[in-house]
């Protein structure tokens, strides 16, 4: 791997610039206003891999947005690694809270970045850990050294739910054909505390409406007499939850797996400071499932939680009205063994079922997938962990995460194969929020210590 890292060493600053570039492209997927830039980015990571030595690149039309594959085949006897990742981002709203510009990346230092961090939408979901590999393959490319087969998929519909993911996965299930799945979508405990993601909560994202009257009123005229949807709809949200915050859907609990004392001890031996997680988000207390400590309640435990909520009038200045409608978008995470459309139904009816005659509730289902737990004592993962003792200079801890990447379940269904996590972003890089960041040790420890992850998937495989 010598002349992998003298490689990547002599072009840190152009790997930089080419990340940067593909972060001013507003990669949108949520909104159609950008589907020209989604195209655009889908063109610029189709020419990087090209150009770090690709066959067969092609931008993959779906009925949403495309999906980039390529793939270098240098033997058949070596293991083939396909490699995902997305190159759309989640919207930048409220723009006005952005330091700088969301799509006008800059590098600034930080406490936990004294070197460092790119602070742009998309920097460390997914673009910069998703550039990783291309820079990496380019490397090992560059230098004659790549020991395995790899194949690229980088979609661009990962934060709208990969509605076409599917669909393309089992349309073109041979030539995607590969030994296990690759993915840098997850984060490090910390910078000096290397860790591999083994375990992924589920989801299920759902839409109500709550509608009262058959138009907006004057709440002077009708207030008292007529229920007011937001008001109706705040008490059915509040009623989702008991004095233990325990989640009071019937049947919600029935398959969710309880972890042994013995793994729950496991998972207490991981670093975690709760002073400074409160700290770090501007809060006082924790809050969560009665029972339950901070790190399982964000890891082994599902949740419910409204992500927006809306109705009558929200402009500048008073406006006295009583609305006919009001709205909310509803998340639950699911550990697993929860399945995601069981649990869907089950919301949208017990919803519909505690709403009082005084209006109607529709529940709207968008989203979902299935939670994911992956060994400890595969090849894949012996080889993701050993080539991070390498280039930290020491093991990483198995760590389960909060978020959910459907996706995960997904490939192991339909191609069989398990799925290593290998991610580099920390908690604290903002993702979904103003200021995502992704700092220039975590960018650079990635791309190298991916190859190495490569070299040592092909020894363990021999």
């Amino acid at each position: 791997m010598q002349k992998v890292q003298k490689y990547i060493e002599e072009n840190k600053e152009r790997f930089l610039d080419e990340l940067f570039e593909l972060l001013r492209i507003p990669s949108v997927s949520a909104d159609s206003a950008y589907a020209g830039d989604v195209s655009k980015a889908a063109d610029f990571i189709a020419a990087k891999l090209e150009q770090a030595g690709a066959d067969k690149v092609e931008v993959c039309p779906t009925d949403g947005n495309p999906i980039i594959y390529g793939e270098k085949i240098v033997g058949k006897n070596l293991p083939t690694v396909l490699v995902y990742g997305h190159y759309d981002v989640q919207p930048a709203d409220p723009v006005e809270l952005w330091e700088s510009g969301p799509f006008e990346p800059v590098i600034k230092k930080t406490k936990l970045h004294p070197d460092g961090a790119i602070f742009a939408r998309g920097s460390s979901d997914d673009k910069g850990q998703m550039f990783m590999h291309v820079k990496a393959f380019e490397a090992m490319m560059a230098a004659g050294e790549l020991p395995c087969n790899i194949k690229f998929m980088i979609e661009g519909e990962e934060e709208v739910g990969s509605v076409h993911l599917g669909t393309f996965c089992k349309e073109n299930k041979d030539r995607l054909a590969c030994d296990m799945v690759l993915i840098s979508d997850t984060g490090l405990i910390a910078n000096d505390v290397p860790s591999i993601t083994v375990g992924l909560r589920g989801l299920s994202y759902v839409e109500v409406k709550v509608t009262g009257p058959n138009r907006d009123l004057h709440s002077g005229l009708y207030g008292g007499a007529v229920a007011n949807p937001i008001n109706i709809l705040c008490d059915m949200i509040a009623s989702l939850h008991d004095e233990n915050n325990h989640i009071t859907i019937p049947g919600f609990y029935d398959d969710v797996e309880e972890l042994t004392d013995e793994e729950r001890a496991e998972m207490a031996k991981a670093p975690f400071d709760l002073q400074e997680f409160k700290d770090s988000i501007g809060i006082k207390a924790v809050w969560g499932e009665k029972g339950y400590s901070t790190l399982e309640r964000v890891s082994i435990r599902p949740t419910l939680d409204v992500n927006g909520i809306w109705g009558g009038y929200t402009g500048e200045g008073a406006k006295t009205v009583l609305p006919s409608e009001a709205w909310a978008k509803i998340s639950m995470r699911l550990v697993p063994h929860q399945d995601y459309k069981k649990i869907t139904e089950l919301f949208s009816n017990h919803f519909k079922a505690i709403a009082p005659e005084f209006v109607t509730v529709e529940v709207f289902p968008h989203h979902g997938g299935q939670g994911a737990v992956t060994p400890t004592n595969t090849p894949e993962y012996k080889a993701a962990a050993k080539a991070m003792e390498i280039t930290f200079g020491k093991k990483p801890i198995p760590q389960r995460s909060g978020g959910s990447i459907p996706i995960v379940a997904m490939f192991e269904e339909i191609f069989g194969v398990k799925t290593v996590l290998m991610g580099f972003g920390l908690d604290s890089d903002a993702i979904h929020s103003p200021n995502e960041h992704f700092g220039l040790f975590n960018y650079y420890k990635g791309i190298e210590t991916i190859p190495y992850f490569y070299q040592e998937y092909a020894k363990m495989k021999k």
